[in-house]
């Protein structure tokens, strides 16, 4: 397991010690359930905009209740250590819920980053309102076209159909 994979106090401790240290912790989470291109990118742009890049990978049952049945393909502590392992990134949580709202209100990150399918209007309301309460900047990074979890799976399943 890698020493980047952190629980939510620790992250908590992290973001604390770089904010007073004038160093800016970049957050975001999703889901990463079959890395592809399009999330390397998207994480590389992400932790550009800070000083340390912070993911947080949505649970099992958060997976579920997100993306339905058959999902996650890649159980949270797997899809976490695949993320751990990529050199743009810092520290990696895993948090159960489907909205990251706790989390962002415990780690208080200086910028917040969602992907280009996202607008900071049609983030969650409770996200946004605890990013506010932090001080947090809302960033979104460009979606990367042709890139797809969902994609992917369906070139899986037409490859594999006789």
């Amino acid at each position: 397991m890698s020493e980047k994979i952190v629980n939510a106090d620790q992250l908590e401790e992290i973001s604390g010690k770089m904010r007073a240290s004038g160093r800016k912790l970049v957050l975001t989470n999703g889901c990463f359930d079959l890395l592809h291109a399009g999330h390397v990118r998207y994480l590389q742009a992400a932790r550009a905009l800070g000083d340390a890049l912070a993911v947080a990978v949505n649970g099992d049952d958060s997976v579920r209740a997100l993306k339905g049945d058959g999902r996650p393909l890649n159980r949270a502590a797997d899809r976490a250590e695949v993320v751990a392992a990529l050199a743009c990134v810092d520290h990696v949580t895993i948090f159960p819920e489907t909205r990251a709202t706790d989390l962002l209100a415990k780690v208080r990150p200086s910028i917040y980053v969602k992907g280009g399918d996202y607008t900071p209007e049609t983030l969650d309301a409770n996200e946004r309102a605890a990013l506010e309460q932090a001080g947090a900047e809302i960033r979104i990074v460009p979606f990367e076209k042709g890139y797809s979890t969902s994609s992917l799976m369906e070139k899986i399943r037409k490859a594999s159909t006789p």
